[in-house]
């Protein structure tokens, strides 16, 4: 039963040691997918190629594609589309790193 346990929890950190987590500031009311965001600071973790989006509580889980680039990000940068009167991100370049998060519609 021991064995059993410590499998267990060496393979549930093993999967909280792969996500990666940032912290984004949305500055304007904001919809990835179906889901509205206020203005406000989120802490987005990535797992696979899902983008779960917290601000105290769930928000959503989002597809995303996680891109590495050349140059480093100099700050956390979010880019927008506005087609349809709604400010939806397309995609959020992550300060620090080479990282991109490209989110699909």
């Amino acid at each position: 039963m021991r064995k059993v346990a410590l499998s267990f929890s060496l393979f549930a950190l093993a999967a909280f040691a792969g996500a990666k987590s940032y912290t984004v500031s949305l500055f304007v009311p904001t919809t990835i997918g179906s889901e509205s965001f206020a203005p406000g600071d989120y802490k987005i973790e990535v797992i696979d190629q899902k983008a779960v989006i917290r601000n105290g509580k769930l928000h959503g889980e989002f597809p995303v594609k996680v891109e590495e680039g050349g140059d480093r990000y100099h700050a956390t940068t979010v880019r927008y589309s506005n087609a349809d009167g709604k400010m939806r991100v397309q995609e959020i370049h992550l300060g620090g790193t080479n990282t991109k998060l490209v989110f699909g519609e």
